[in-house]
């Protein structure tokens, strides 16, 4: 810090505890700054030799990533394709060895190659014949589409980003390519990281915080996803990165030093962000605090460049969409499909139009009619940022762990506050309200996939948040929190990314509410065996079995397994007044149910059903229906095989349940 009067500078050194900070005055040049961004607490260069250790050990970790990545089966477990791989891989694909962005027959052929099963949720869209015509008067120049493009090549309904950026890995590594890819891209974020923590904190705790931020959260699950969220979740942080080093960096020479210094390096974020904006249009809000600090600044033109270059970019990029394929909405237009085992080109008359396994899938515009829908809009959203801060399958508390404790350590650090780092949350906030807003039954990414994965995408940007770090112990917190929720997902990411509806089957998540807002888009979902099941009449209920401690209905009702608790998620058409359980036991037990939040113990004779009437609170309305959560544990159960000869039963049932609605009148 400089001392104005005496001209001497103060530079810290970070004792131990959160806040507590000794320091040590010596003399140093120093230089003018803009209030905003005086940062307080700076750290010394740290021994030469200790750096040498760190990086070493960083070096080590890459170098076992890169060979798991080079050395794992990439299409390991079941099922073989996750979320939307089928489409990224198939351009990616495309690009790497057609050197185009087309979808013809030999590029089905080539999926089978690789995956031996068909492109199950491939996204394909019909072109459109494109012409650029030159006018003699305003606006000059006019786009005008006369036809279909032909039959036997259709276009991919999604972003070309990360296939264009993925293509010479595959190339070279063929499915490998794309997990050296990741490691790759996120190595060099985690290298970022550091040396802007390198700023604010001695090196080991510079490096233990970097690693932490990204290790004990979701990332390294998406780390095996062929998709976009990696390469997204980088190009922001290289954006950020490129716009905020400055304010924490020391002086240094060198041409690169002075490019991260300048204004040349904003301009650089903003092309990023325009590249991240196109590959996911929800990162748009993110360019916003860029802009904002320069025109507070009164860096009013370097901020219109800014701003200039970011529109130019997404501009640009969807204009060359529009080459490819005549249209410049990659999702939209007037023919996209999702299909499902039948293929165009799989056959003779098997095209566009005609292969049965096809889906209209297009996104024109907002659904802003049931968005804000008067009466449902407010008590919806409000309950979204609950399911969002604390949701079981999707919380930002059990999958960002270490970014909610950056948000402590940077309340805690109040005076270290600047503005650039209010206008970074300003952001992330802006755009999370907004996807809560606009997509408020799949704003976790829709499909299914483990955490919140258009979260992913903001998350980096809450690292410029750290502030100053005198101890170890921010990243002990961070890593012991994120494991005790991540710990069973992180073990096996292959595992926790194919069946992402396991992993809330055990540890504290499971403490956690159920996302009642997105039913739909929940990960059991996934499992067409375990969800929608239909149960009962007058009104019918849809069964989704959230865990593995209770079984599909059979005509006798739905066996719960004993000595461990099921959560049971039941979606009506229609608001409830009450439901009716009737549980039966083949042994002496103690049963306990719990039905929105109202529970009853009940104690069970052999062979002797007992009805519980459960009052209803209504449920909770969202996508045209109600959710509710039942939850039941009996204490003792048998196992039929051991218990009745000739039995082939294995399971160990506890209690047989059975329930019948009231409809609110």
């Amino acid at each position: 810090m400089i001392d104005r009067v005496s001209g001497v500078a103060q530079c810290f050194v970070p004792a131990a505890g959160f806040g507590n900070l000794a320091y040590y005055t010596a003399v140093m040049p120093t230089h003018d700054v803009p209030s905003d961004r005086h940062e307080g607490p700076t750290v010394p260069h740290v021994a030469s030799g200790r750096m040498r250790g760190e990086l070493v050990l960083a070096s080590l970790l890459l170098v076992l990533c890169l060979w798991a990545g080079l050395t794992v089966d990439p299409i390991a477990g079941y099922p073989p394709i996750k979320g939307d791989e089928a489409t990224y891989v198939s351009m990616a694909l495309s690009v790497a060895y057609d050197g185009d962005l087309t979808f013809e027959r030999k590029d089905l052929d080539r999926f089978w190659a690789f995956y031996r099963v068909s492109p199950d949720g491939i996204f394909l869209k019909r072109g459109k014949m494109l012409r650029l015509e030159v006018l003699p008067s305003p606006p000059f120049v006019r786009f005008v589409w006369w036809a279909d493009a032909p039959g036997d090549k259709l276009y991919y309904g999604k972003a070309f980003i990360h296939a264009v950026m993925a293509a010479p890995f595959v190339r070279l590594m063929g499915l490998n390519g794309l997990l050296v890819f990741n490691v790759l891209i996120l190595a060099g974020v985690a290298f970022c990281g550091y040396r802007f923590a390198l700023a604010r904190a001695p090196s080991g705790m510079a490096m233990a915080f970097t690693l932490v931020f990204f290790g004990a959260s979701i990332v390294p699950i998406y780390l095996v996803w062929y998709t976009p969220e990696i390469v997204n979740l980088a190009l922001v942080f290289y954006a950020y990165f490129l716009w905020l080093y400055k304010e924490v960096a020391p002086p240094a020479p060198g041409r690169v030093a002075a490019f991260l210094r300048g204004r040349g390096s904003d301009v650089a974020a903003a092309i990023l962000l325009g590249v991240v904006t196109f590959s996911k249009p929800l990162n748009v809000l993110l360019v916003g605090p860029l802009v904002l600090l320069l025109w507070w600044r009164r860096k009013w033109l370097v901020g219109l460049l800014a701003a200039l270059v970011f529109v130019a970019t997404v501009a640009g990029l969807f204009s060359v969409n529009a080459a490819v394929s005549g249209e410049f909405n990659y999702q939209g237009g007037e023919h996209r499909k999702v299909f499902y085992t039948w293929f165009p080109f799989a056959g003779p008359d098997a095209t566009f139009e005609t292969a049965r396994g096809g889906h209209s899938m297009v996104t024109n515009d907002a659904d802003s009619e049931n968005v804000l829908e008067p009466g449902v809009f407010l008590p919806r959203l409000a309950r979204n940022i609950y399911y969002f801060a604390l949701g079981r399958h999707t919380g930002f508390v059990p999958y960002f762990f270490p970014g909610a404790v950056v948000l402590l350590l940077w309340i805690w650090k109040r005076r270290e506050i600047r503005l650039w780092q209010v206008l970074v949350l300003a952001g992330v906030a802006g755009s999370t309200l907004a996807t809560l807003i606009f997509l408020p039954y799949s704003w976790a990414g829709g499909g299914g996939p483990p955490g919140n994965r258009y979260f992913l995408n903001f998350y980096p940007a809450l690292f410029f948040l750290v502030p100053s770090l005198g101890s170890f112990r921010p990243a002990m917190v961070a890593w012991t929190g994120g494991a005790m929720f991540m710990a069973q997902s992180l073990v096996n990411p292959f595992y926790a990314s194919k069946t992402p509806w396991r992993n809330a089957d055990h540890g504290m998540v499971r403490a956690l509410p159920i996302e009642l807002t997105m039913v739909n888009d929940l990960p059991i979902n996934l499992d067409r065996f375990r969800c929608r099941l239909p149960f009962g009449k007058d009104p019918e209920l849809s069964l989704y079995l959230l865990d593995e401690n209770i079984y599909p209905p059979e005509p006798a009702g739905i066996w719960v397994t004993a000595q461990r608790r099921t959560d049971l998620l039941i979606r009506t058409k229609v608001p409830l007044a009450s439901l009716r359980l009737t549980l039966s036991s083949q042994v002496p037990n103690t049963v306990w149910a719990s039905f929105e939040g109202r529970s009853v113990t009940l104690n069970l004779t052999p062979g002797v059903p007992v009805d519980v009437l459960m009052a209803s609170r209504g449920g909770v309305f969202a996508d045209r229906g109600y959710g509710h959560v039942l939850s039941v544990k009996a204490s003792a159960g048998l196992v039929p095989m051991n218990a009745y000869p000739g039995s082939e039963d294995r399971r160990y049932l506890g209690v047989l349940l059975n329930m019948q609605a009231t409809e609110q009148k």
